[in-house]
């Protein structure tokens, strides 16, 4: 498998699966493994849905026994606002996990819209070819799928790049391997991916 195991000093969490490193992710993990550089004691880390941004945040709490706030951009702004005083006044490093930093996420809070403004971003990238065939490789082996390198190349070069597409991409695959009782294939992928819209219709006969 071109799955690569985290390179930081600790563990993850036993029931959690390996974070892909590669180079759409590698700052934003870098600057967490640092935390301790860090201007303030806290950080935004940002990226797309089911980029592993919060399997990143545990690990990161593991080790440096600081906060995780998962979905800031959902959390009332005082408790992030307190939060970030916290994270200072006690020296416990604070991690705030969204999709986005400001100011793409609105911010009322004048005093919060300040502190955010000074905190470090780390941000996972959209993926690259590369990291979409490692995750297809590790989403097919966790379900038990055949799925061979030819298929995994044919998928990687025609759906769209991001996380959310490789999960329903494998989602769709799944179902229609267990519904027809047949095994992995290029036209069955095509013919399934055609119809679930993942991939553009097939032409008429």
């Amino acid at each position: 498998m071109r799955q690569i195991a985290l390179p930081l000093t600790w563990p993850a969490d036993p029931r959690d699966d390996a974070f892909v490193v590669n180079p759409s992710n590698a700052k934003a993990v870098h600057m967490i493994e640092h935390w301790a550089t860090w201007p303030v004691r806290a950080a935004l880390l940002v990226g797309p849905r089911k980029s592993g941004r919060s399997l990143l945040g545990r690990i990161f709490a593991a080790k440096s026994g600081g906060t995780i706030i998962d979905d800031a951009e959902r959390r009332p702004e005082s408790e992030l606002f307190h939060a970030w005083n916290r994270a200072q006044e006690q020296r416990r490093p604070l991690l705030m996990v969204a999709e986005a930093a400001p100011p793409q996420w609105p911010v009322a809070l004048p005093d919060l819209r300040s502190r955010l403004a000074a905190t470090p971003v780390a941000a996972i990238e959209p993926p690259d070819d590369a990291l979409v065939a490692a995750l297809f490789e590790r989403e097919f082996a966790r379900r038990g799928l055949d799925a061979r390198p030819d298929l995994i190349d044919w998928l990687t070069t025609r759906i769209e790049r991001s996380h959310v597409a490789v999960m329903r991409t494998v989602d769709a695959l799944d179902q229609e391997v267990m519904e027809r009782r047949k095994r992995l294939s290029i036209p069955l992928a095509r013919m399934t991916l055609a119809s679930a819209a993942l991939i553009p219709p097939l032409p008429e006969p």
